[in-house]
């Protein structure tokens, strides 16, 4: 599997952790985004990748480090395990969507 097929998700990862920040209005704003939007996203994102390439454990990892610069952005630094918890959700979502690669 080539690293460069990772680019078109790490840049669906990168748009969900990096604009959508930028929509928090108010603490109701945030936690939706944060609690369940980005969530969704991340995990939408692991499932495509998993039905498309296959098993692939670069994606979390980049999850995890795309999340990273973010906190210094965004959150503050209480926020560190959310990257943590992000690279879990596509994880998971990568090992689901591989269940159905070989089904296509």
């Amino acid at each position: 599997m080539r690293k460069a097929g990772l680019l078109p998700y790490g840049l669906v990862l990168a748009a969900d952790f990096y604009l959508l920040p930028l929509c928090m209005r108010n603490t109701g704003s945030a936690m939706l985004l944060l609690l369940c939007v980005m969530p969704l996203t991340a995990f939408a994102v692991g499932v495509l990748c998993g039905v498309r390439r296959g098993f692939c454990p670069l994606l979390p990892a980049a999850a995890v480090l795309l999340f990273l610069p973010t906190i210094f952005l965004y959150y503050n630094p209480s926020a560190w395990a959310y990257g943590l918890v992000f690279g879990g959700i596509v994880l998971a979502g990568n090992g689901i969507g591989r269940i159905f690669y070989g089904k296509r």
